[in-house]
């Protein structure tokens, strides 16, 4: 790997999306949630089945870089298995570097099953437990950019190794897009990560876990994910857009509208945070490459998985130019 542009970082797994022909969503109104409801002690049927081979915040996100044109790497742990080497596989025919991905004999690889009904999910997800270790990189592959995402539940000093090592390359522009297991971590135990962070990407309900907040004033969130240490925080809110804030100006930018219904949400975000980084890697200043992310999400909700629909930079452009008047960012 000589300097790429971005390594990403992260737990990679397999996901194997089932489209259920049958189910009943139920709504616990005290609770603010919906369940997904299905006979028990019975045979359920399904519509078809659909395997991502190489899925995961991380992996999506080098997938959606390395479609728009930007040289990326992933680092992750995955088991030495059938399932592992079906992984290193769909990621090089993506052209995605894979040589820094640590396959773990006698262990499991990573597999989470999406039980797709509707537009949206449930995902049954396991995390295996890996020796993780931040790799040694020579001079001439240290990367451009680092973006750290989802990584399994048993790995403090992981962090800690990527804060040092982070710390060491000053020049080294890093994104953190945090997941399940890191937001619950807490802040206090990142706080390392979060002070090193140039860029920051969470949806709103992650921002008031995150930094706390009032959930109905987005420049209050904005603000105390800014005291984390993060010097850009972008702020992603479903069909009202997203927020984002440099410190010193804030922006606003709504969804890129969906030509149809969306068929499937997973993948929506990696979309969103990889087109970002996309942009900003090739030099964009945050507000212009603030326009590539709903773009890109648009795109991969109008098909199954979190990758078929991921744009070439082309093609993302080609949106951009036939996108409606009202598809711009302003000011707040």
């Amino acid at each position: 790997m000589a300097n790429c542009d971005v390594l990403c970082v992260g737990d990679a797994t397999t996901d194997v999306f089932i489209r259920l022909s049958d189910a009943h969503i139920h709504t616990r109104r005290e609770a603010e949630q919906s369940w997904l409801e299905l006979p028990f002690g019975g045979k359920v049927p399904f519509d078809f089945a659909l395997t991502v081979d190489a899925g995961g915040n991380a992996a999506n996100a080098a997938v959606g870089l390395a479609r728009l044109g930007v040289s990326s790497a992933l680092a992750a742990h995955a088991g030495d298995d059938r399932i592992g080497r079906n992984m290193l596989a769909a990621l090089q025919l993506e052209g995605v570097d894979t040589h820094l991905i640590h396959l773990h004999p006698g262990r499991p690889s990573n597999r989470n099953f999406v039980l797709w009904y509707g537009e949206d999910r449930t995902i049954l997800v396991r995390h295996e437990l890996y020796d993780y270790a931040w790799p040694y990189l020579s001079t001439d592959e240290v990367p451009h950019w680092v973006y750290l995402s989802s990584v399994g539940s048993d790995a403090p000093e992981y962090y800690e190794q990527i804060v040092r090592w982070l710390e060491s390359e000053p020049s080294v522009q890093f994104v953190f897009q945090p997941g399940t297991f890191q937001i619950a971590l807490g802040a206090a135990t990142l706080a390392g990560v979060y002070r090193r962070t140039n860029l920051l990407v969470c949806n709103r309900e992650e921002a008031v876990e995150i930094g706390g907040g009032d959930h109905a004033r987005m420049e209050d969130l904005l603000a105390h994910l800014h005291r984390l240490g993060p010097k850009a925080v972008v702020v992603t809110d479903g069909p009202a857009g997203a927020y984002a804030s440099d410190g010193s100006s804030r922006y606003r930018l709504p969804a890129y509208p969906d030509p149809k219904p969306a068929k499937e949400r997973t993948g929506a975000g990696d979309a969103f945070t990889s087109a970002l980084v996309a942009g900003l890697s090739k030099g964009l200043p945050l507000h212009e490459a603030l326009l590539w992310g709903p773009v890109n999400a648009m795109s991969v909700v109008q098909d199954v998985g979190s990758q078929t629909g991921l744009l070439t930079e082309s093609a993302l452009r080609e949106h951009l130019g036939h996108a409606p008047g009202a598809y711009a960012v302003s000011s707040w």
